[in-house]
Parts: structure tokens; C-alpha cells; sequence
């Protein structure tokens, strides 16, 4: 559906009332309807919500990007929500990466190491990192939840930074957390799997995690805030 040049996802689903939520970065905007409601319906609804949906919209697109690395000297990079300065040695030895001290990231690479093989490097590294970090937040909240989880995974996501299987009682979460705050990782592991209680996002789904963690609104507008990378993925 497109309202006043702005298209809106519009997902029917069997709850009670009409959501509306428009995501970072992009500014994208989804309705959640009723099975019930019909197409002028929501419409109506939609076009009292434009003051509204264009204020957020404004808010993400001044949102900080991150252009797509080179993997050069003295270049950007996060960990764990800390901004590193990388520094690239090249060496005739296995390739590895090391935070230095609070300020450089080294990428030990052979000579001639082409951008695509850096990169491959430090993505790599970056996945090891966030697989320590994982199962030490699952193990603390599976008691205080009282969930178990069977699987987890990681990967790249470009649409969320997490997902959850319900039926295999499986989580993924999206490799781009490693370079976000632990306490908003601990946000994205919690959420999804609250999602073994409650399927959707709906009020239930709301009390569980204000219950079991009740700054969540802050950890999700922070994450939602830090800089992102150039590809388009939201939550």
C-alpha cells in the first residue's frame, strides 16, 4: 500500500488491534492488521498516522552510516560497541587479528593480502568473538526465563538482528552484533527467546520481557541509534 509517496508493508495476522511500526535504518514501515480489518480500513488508519510515520522517518535517515570498509590503516572499526582504529602488519605468518589496547585493532596479514581476504578475516573473527560471548547469556537466562534453548547459530542477516525458530526452539542471531555493546546483545538474546512463551509481538510478548527486562525499550533505542553498517537491515 502507498500513502503520500510512502509505501507500507501491510501483514495480516490473527491478533485484536492494528500495530504500526516503522524500522531503522531505512525508515521502512509495516502495519500488522487484523484478518478482520479491510484494505480501506487501514488505509484510514494509515493516513492519521503520516505526521507520525514521517517523524521517525526523519529521526533514521540522520542515523550515522558506515561507508564499506577497505581494511586500510587507521580505518574505523567497532567491537563491542568501542570504536578501534585498525592497523594493518603484514607478516609471513598465519593471519590473525588482535585488539592491541583501547585504541588499535591489528589484522596480522602475508603481504599483498587482497581487500576480499581481509575482509574474510575479520569476519571470521568477528563470528569467533560473538560465539564466546552467546552461550554465557543463553545459560544465564534459560534459568531465569525458564526456556531451553536446543540450537543456536550465527550468521549474517540483512533484514534482523535476530530470529527465532519456535518449533526447532532454535535462535540466529545476526554476526553484525559483535560490534555492538554486550548489553545490547544480552537485549537481542533475551527477545528472541522470550519468543519461546509468546510467538508474537503482541501484549503478553511485551509483559514478558518488561518483566524479565525492564530497560528494554532503552537497549533497543540504543541499538537502533549506533552507527550501522551500509547494508539495509533493520529489527
Amino acid at each position: 500500500m502507498t500513502i503520500s509517496n510512502i509505501k507500507i508493508d501491510i501483514v495480516r495476522k490473527d491478533i485484536k488491534n492494528i500495530h504500526l511500526a516503522v524500522y531503522p535504518p531505512t525508515g521502512r514501515v509495516r502495519i500488522a492488521a487484523p484478518l478482520k480489518v479491510n484494505d480501506d480500513a487501514i488505509r484510514l488508519f494509515a493516513i492519521s498516522k503520516l505526521g507520525w510515520i514521517k517523524r521517525h522517518q526523519r529521526k533514521f535517515a540522520g542515523q550515522e552510516r558506515i561507508s564499506p570498509r577497505e581494511y586500510k590503516n587507521r580505518e574505523s572499526h567497532y567491537f563491542k560497541g568501542k570504536r578501534y582504529l585498525l592497523n594493518i602488519v603484514e607478516k609471513e605468518a598465519p593471519p590473525k587479528v588482535v585488539i592491541k589496547n583501547k585504541t588499535y585493532i591489528e589484522l596480522f596479514v602475508r603481504p599483498e593480502t587482497p581487500l576480499l581476504k581481509r575482509e574474510e578475516i575479520m569476519t571470521e573473527w568477528y563470528r569467533e568473538q560473538l560465539k564466546m560471548q552467546i552461550p554465557i547469556l543463553i545459560s544465564k537466562w534459560e534459568k531465569l526465563i525458564n526456556v531451553k534453548i536446543s540450537d543456536w547459530r550465527v550468521k549474517q542477516m540483512k533484514t534482523k538482528w535476530g530470529s527465532c525458530n519456535i518449533e526447532k526452539k532454535r535462535i540466529w542471531l545476526n554476526l553484525e552484533l559483535a560490534k555492538k555493546p554486550e548489553h545490547c546483545l544480552e537485549y537481542i538474546v533475551v527477545h528472541e527467546m522470550i519468543h519461546l512463551l509468546e510467538r508474537h509481538h503482541n501484549d503478553r510478548f511485551v509483559y514478558l520481557l518488561e518483566n524479565h527486562l525492564p530497560n528494554w525499550k532503552q537497549l533497543k533505542t540504543e541499538l537502533n541509534k549506533l552507527p550501522v553498517s551500509h547494508a539495509d537491515w533493520d529489527y
